[in-house]
């Protein structure tokens, strides 16, 4: 069953999902904006279990090992969203009664987008882009590599969608969609830009320039540190024109606490 939904607004969009008689969609706590009274709300621990996302009853199959599987399952999974600074609960809305409607919004003025999974590909996602998803769509945490992390901030921990169904993300500023095998097989961003990518993108970091004069100038003047981020291959990139350090800088700007300097590059204060 499709996910009937409708992106509205500008500088601070928001989702409404109209859901079918006993059609589930899933958001992560503080996401949620308004419902109707025939739709139902629970707040869970666990996330949805694969083929469908349908959750076992207490006294399904399995007798006590089964639910002690299950509770050791959910309990991995909140340990992941822990580590992750993810939120630590889901909130599920069910329709009964006739269609219902849902509205979810992401927490920075910027856009959001709809994702169709089809099974054959994963979508991976900044930390907190995860909106709202059908119960049929899978949502994990993966960790990169260690030294890509470290240098990337986004990218050490990336929010993961599988299975099939609508999953919508949300960004600062607005999007563009590219495909770095129409540039030549590899693009380079700001590590906060990247909002999202397909699975089969490599995503990596790279240093600015080398150890030289215009290496160092780049690092130090140019804005963006000593990292770029790398994505290579033939797939769908979602950028984001906001990044959550610049507008934490241009709140303290604002305020008077303005630690950026002349520079703005590697001297800059790091929101967070």
């Amino acid at each position: 069953m499709t996910l009937q939904q409708e992106i509205v607004g500008n500088a601070m969009q928001m989702a409404v999902v109209n859901l079918q008689p006993g059609q589930t969609v899933y958001c992560e706590a503080g996401k949620f904006l308004f419902k109707t009274t025939n739709v139902t709300m629970e707040t869970r621990l666990s996330g949805p279990s694969g083929s469908g996302g349908a959750q076992q009853p207490q006294g399904g199959a399995g007798g006590m090992g089964g639910m002690l599987r299950q509770a050791m399952g959910t309990a991995m999974q909140v340990g992941q969203r822990a580590l992750a600074g993810e939120s630590l609960a889901f909130q599920y809305f069910t329709s009964t009664g006739g269609e219902g409607t849902v509205g979810f919004a992401g927490v920075l003025p910027g856009e959001m987008r709809a994702l169709e999974l089809d099974g054959t590909r994963a979508w991976f996602a900044e930390k907190d882009a995860f909106v709202a998803a059908e119960s049929t769509v899978d949502f994990g945490i993966a960790f990169q590599g260690g030294r890509t992390g470290r240098s990337g901030g986004e990218g050490f921990i990336l929010e993961k969608f599988t299975g099939r169904g609508t999953v919508i993300i949300a960004g600062a500023g607005n999007f563009i969609d590219l495909n770095p095998a129409d540039f030549g097989g590899r693009i380079e961003v700001d590590t906060g830009c990247v909002v999202a990518f397909e699975e089969g993108i490599q995503y990596g970091v790279q240093r600015v320039g080398g150890l030289n004069r215009q290496g160092l100038m780049n690092a130090v003047f140019g804005g963006e540190g000593l990292s770029l981020a790398t994505l290579e291959g033939n797939g769908r990139v979602i950028l984001q024109s906001l990044t959550i350090e610049s507008l934490a800088n241009a709140l303290k700007k604002a305020q008077g606490g303005d630690k950026q300097g002349p520079t703005g590059g590697l001297f800059s204060t790091h929101a967070g």
